[in-house]
């Protein structure tokens, strides 16, 4: 499987002024409600989102990031793009707090994430392993699919501050960020998914909860990592 994010086709982007994107978003801030996550189909998913170029002021910035932070929660999902509340802008939040099965904790490297805002972002493996699990998206609501994905990965992006940050992240925090980091460059976890996997929540729940898939892989007909 290649993980090059120019080996996923990414609609040309349709760049927004700084006015435009300024005006989507205090659209957004000014709504009493959360915004809708938008889902697969809508173009937006679909295009290379603008490089983050301080097209908003800051309090603006930091109130669309509270607005994805409790969105997020909301869903509840461990992180949100920008694109995916309708925004062509490369930023991303992410946090995991969830309490999850100790034995599924542990097979797939899943350990606590905290909060933090992203723009910008680029990864890169580290090594050559790989891990392959089942994953959702907020954006392709009802669905699960096994994706395989580097199980190590450096993280370059810029904080809201205006500060660079370099980071390396392993286990299911590396699955965020390139989870995250893709929807800022039009792909979905479905581009990257093993097609044979595909199965709704229900099916999931019922079939293929446990921590890894092997049992999938093997019933369904797809090579498990």
């Amino acid at each position: 499987m290649d993980f090059r994010l120019h080996s996923l086709t990414a609609a040309p982007p349709t760049p927004l002024g700084v006015s435009e994107i300024r005006d989507l978003v205090e659209g957004i801030l000014a709504e009493d409600a959360l915004p809708p996550i938008v889902q697969a189909g809508h173009p937006v998913l679909r295009q290379h989102a603008a490089a983050y170029e301080g097209q908003l002021d800051d309090s603006t910035l930091y109130q669309l990031i509270d607005v994805m932070r409790r969105t997020m929660h909301d869903a509840p999902g461990v992180g949100l793009a920008a694109p995916q509340i309708g925004v062509p802008l490369q930023l991303a939040v992410l946090e995991d707090q969830f309490d999850v099965d100790p034995a599924a904790a542990t097979i797939r490297e899943r350990r606590p994430l905290d909060f933090f805002a992203m723009l910008n972002p680029v990864y890169s493996s580290i090594g050559a392993d790989t891990a392959s699990f089942y994953e959702g998206c907020l954006s392709v609501r009802g669905y699960q699919a096994v994706v395989t994905r580097h199980r190590q990965v450096a993280l370059d992006y810029v904080r809201p501050d205006g500060s660079s940050v370099h980071a390396e992240f392993s286990g299911w925090q590396a699955r965020i960020v390139q989870h995250e980091t893709d929807h800022l460059h039009g792909a979905l976890y479905l581009d990257r998914a093993e097609t044979r996997s595909l199965a709704s929540n229900e099916e999931y729940s019922a079939r293929w909860a446990q921590p890894g898939v092997s049992q999938a892989g093997a019933e369904l007909g797809f090579p498990p990592g």
